[in-house]
């Protein structure tokens, strides 16, 4: 069992820093940046999506528990129209593998219901099949499709 527990600002500096590393690594390893430029252009997209860090408006970034330890972190975006976005979900390396991520899936759905949220959307990166899968069975539809070919 699991609680999800707003982050307070310790909690925010940890996952921004590491965030934006891996958002950074994910979008060189998927082609879309050059590693030069990964870095400054994942930091520039957090600062505009969380410009007052964990306390921006509209968004909800929880720390994911269980039994009091830290397993993971999940983050909700309240969107107009009833709609919900969830940015980021990150379970610990050390934790994976025990279902804390569907779990924190459910939850997020119970925040949202409360929020007025009638659906909710994500991007998942191709090359994380493991994530695609989860998300599939949780009833998730892919509502577009990027195809790239190198040439």
């Amino acid at each position: 069992m699991i609680t999800l527990e707003l982050m307070n600002s310790s909690e925010f500096q940890e996952y921004l820093n590491s965030a934006i590393k891996s958002y950074a690594e994910s979008n060189v390893q998927s082609g879309n940046w050059s590693e030069q430029e990964s870095v400054s252009k994942a930091a520039e997209q957090y600062a505009q999506l969380l410009p007052d860090d964990e306390k921006t408006a509209n968004n909800k970034l929880f720390t994911i528990r269980s039994d009091g330890k830290e397993v993971g972190m999940i983050w909700l975006a309240l969107k107009p129209n009833n709609k919900g976005v969830i940015y980021d979900i990150k379970i610990r390396e050390d934790y994976r593998g025990r279902g804390f991520g569907k779990q924190a899936m459910e939850e997020i759905e119970k925040v949202g219901r409360e929020f007025g949220i009638r659906s909710i959307e994500l991007h998942v990166f191709a090359h994380n099949p493991i994530a695609r899968n989860l998300y599939e069975k949780l009833g998730y539809k892919e509502t577009s499709i990027v195809m790239a070919k190198e040439i």
